[in-house]
């Protein structure tokens, strides 16, 4: 059997995941007006369409870009019952990563065809709520930027301070919007994109009993990677047990899967982290616990088996060939579909009593050893 040929949502974002090249740096009024056919855009439209009304859309913001705005919108699927687990998905917080809001809008544009024939599919959406914010930084995805219009790294914008030294620049800085992870000017508000994300997490996550997030970035080593809490510290946190029971349950289940699970200070620590932030704020609300998870797909894999998208900003964050990006929506596809299953009867797995201590020793143990 031939290879399936891609859809055309997927065929123009094959020729359109070029960045605009130089327009990070024009002041607000100055950049293009965007394409009101924007591919992401667009096929969130039709997507909310043909979904309605089970797929439920609110609009958070709308980031100005020239004339023309473009908003940052949440999307829900599922039980509304406060007593539900819930499940979320984000992309997009790295406009140059459009990887990520391609993985997370695949994996919707998947749930939203299977709800004309699959029982099985609205038997589980009884019982679980899911989120989805696959376009936080629409305005970086226009213009082919890590941050957001007004220049500043959304992953480096939360009002957290690292513990330990970071290294230079990387870690986030407060020198200027013209250099790469930065903080935005000291005592500012966090960017409305931030923000847009923060509300999301506070008015569909927090309060629930159990709950999980993918955020989906690339750009990062030769393995898919799934980054936890935290980047500003490399102490332990308090829900290292759960995390650790989601390791086993992802051994065995899902087989031959490629991630490597984590703690993100084992790779660099950083200032500003949005997911340490809300973290927090999920331990402050109370004990359920909220594992948020960063998904740093293995882009120099992409480049090692085509060296000339080295010569392409973009080529270094996305995976460029329609075969290639059509192998890395089904394998991440797969996996956002196995942390939806896995909240949805996380009660059979989710570690208590003196499990949950056994765990949290192996987890030590793991990816810590010296730390007690």
């Amino acid at each position: 059997m031939g290879r399936i040929k891609p859809s055309a949502y997927e065929a123009r974002m094959t020729e359109r995941w070029q960045p605009h090249d130089g327009a990070a740096l024009a002041p607000a009024d100055s950049v293009p007006v965007p394409d009101p056919d924007l591919p992401e855009l667009a096929e969130l439209r039709a997507l909310v369409a043909q979904g309605q009304p089970l797929l439920r859309m609110r609009t958070l913001c709308d980031v100005p870009m020239g004339a023309a705005t473009l908003p940052v919108s949440v999307f829900t699927l599922g039980s509304e019952r406060p007593d539900a687990p819930v499940a979320a998905f984000f992309g997009g917080v790295h406009g140059l990563e459009r990887i990520g809001s391609q993985v997370v809008l695949a994996y919707l544009r998947s749930l939203v065809m299977r709800l004309a024939w699959d029982d099985s599919l609205h038997r589980l959406l009884e019982d679980v709520r899911l989120v989805f914010m696959p376009l936080v930084n629409p305005g970086g995805v226009w213009l082919g930027t890590r941050a957001n219009p007004a220049g500043v790294d959304l992953m480096r914008s939360a009002p957290v301070e690292a513990e330990e030294r970071v290294a230079s620049l990387v870690g986030g800085h407060r020198i200027s919007a013209s250099l790469p992870w930065y903080r935005g000017a000291a005592g500012a508000p966090m960017p409305p994109e931030s923000a847009a994300l923060c509300q999301v997490v506070e008015d569909e996550i927090l309060g629930h009993p159990f709950a999980m997030a993918v955020d989906c970035h690339s750009g990062f080593g030769l393995a898919d990677r799934l980054w936890f809490p935290m980047a500003c510290s490399r102490t332990p946190i308090e829900h290292l047990p759960e995390l650790h029971a989601f390791g086993e349950i992802l051994d065995h289940s899902l087989l031959h899967h490629r991630y490597v699970l984590e703690p993100q200070s084992q790779q660099y620590l950083a200032h500003g982290d949005l997911w340490d932030h809300l973290y927090r704020r999920a331990c402050e609300h109370g004990p359920a616990p909220f594992l948020p998870l960063t998904l740093e797909m293995g882009s120099w894999l992409w480049v090692k088996k085509n060296p000339w998208q080295l010569f392409s900003r973009g080529g270094l964050f996305n995976p460029g060939l329609p075969h290639r990006q059509q192998r890395v929506l089904r394998r991440h596809v797969n996996g956002l579909d196995f942390v939806t299953r896995a909240v949805a009867s996380w009660a059979r797995w989710a570690p208590q009593g003196a499990a949950r201590e056994a765990h949290r020793a192996q987890a030590l143990q793991r990816w810590y050893r010296t730390a007690r």
